[in-house]
């Protein structure tokens, strides 16, 4: 089984970023599965309806979110109906969306778990508990599991990474939009990144216009943030694994878009 797992889809340039390059990394790598995180797909922050579903047409099986899921009410009902699009396990039960959910490639499946982490983000309980739950709820549903840990502090996604290893067939993080030099297969059979970057213009502070993030960081002042325009790359991971579920290789993919 082979996934490519896309990070952080930031606005348009992302989008369009994504739909550049995902053709040709499908011809060169042949993935069984493609998810992507589009937590800030919608401008920038959050998701929508029609963002979501653009994904879906360029190629996404499934789509993580984070801690801007909810930034849009009227992506509240998407994510009842919607079983291909998954929002953190670890928020309210009521909320709406699902954390867990399962794709399917011919006889191929692969289980998707989105958590979010709770250090420097809101998130109603742990995640590690909530991973035990998730875990057990697709055993005997899923052949692979996938698991995208949304958080701030590295630490808590490398102790995501040590808690589900053996368990879930990879670990990746989002969030930071930082691409990590880390990717490597844990002694369970984990593939694992601390945080596979964003998918976007590198060309501004974390998909920001960097004037913009600047002015915030020199004055201490309120800012509107607009998403950048420049230089934009295709950041993700490829994970290879058998068909005990275990990975045996995760590579990163780093590519500029001429857009």
């Amino acid at each position: 089984m082979k996934l490519l797992f896309v990070g952080d889809v930031v606005g348009k340039l992302g989008r369009q970023t994504l739909a550049e390059l995902l053709p040709g990394l499908r011809e060169r790598h042949a993935p069984d599965f493609v998810v992507v995180n589009g937590e800030n797909a919608a401008g920038g922050v959050g998701i929508t309806r029609r963002t979501a579903n653009e994904l879906f047409e360029t190629g996404a099986d499934a789509i993580t979110l984070g801690n801007h899921a909810y930034r849009h009410t009227e992506v509240y009902e998407y994510l009842d109906t919607e079983a291909r699009i998954v929002r953190p396990a670890n928020y309210p039960k009521g909320s709406p969306g699902r954390g867990v959910t399962v794709v399917e490639n011919g006889p191929l499946k692969l289980g998707v778990v989105n958590l979010s982490g709770s250090l420097f983000v809101e998130a109603a309980r742990s995640a590690f508990p909530e991973a035990d739950v998730a875990l057990g709820e697709l055993r005997g549903k899923a052949d692979h599991v996938l698991v995208d840990m949304h958080a701030e502090a590295t630490s808590e996604k490398v102790a995501m990474g040590w808690h589900v290893d053996g368990r879930a067939t990879a670990c990746l993080g989002t969030h930071t939009h930082v691409p990590t030099a880390d990717a490597r297969v844990l002694p369970g059979g984990t593939a694992y990144c601390t945080d596979v970057g964003m998918t976007g213009p590198r060309g501004g502070v974390i998909g920001v216009e960097r004037e913009l993030a600047l002015k915030r960081f020199l004055t201490m002042t309120q800012v509107r943030f607009e998403t950048s325009s420049e230089d934009p790359w295709l950041n993700g991971v490829l994970v290879e694994a058998g068909d005990d579920g275990r990975a045996t290789g995760i590579v990163q993919i780093l590519e500029p878009a001429h857009i």
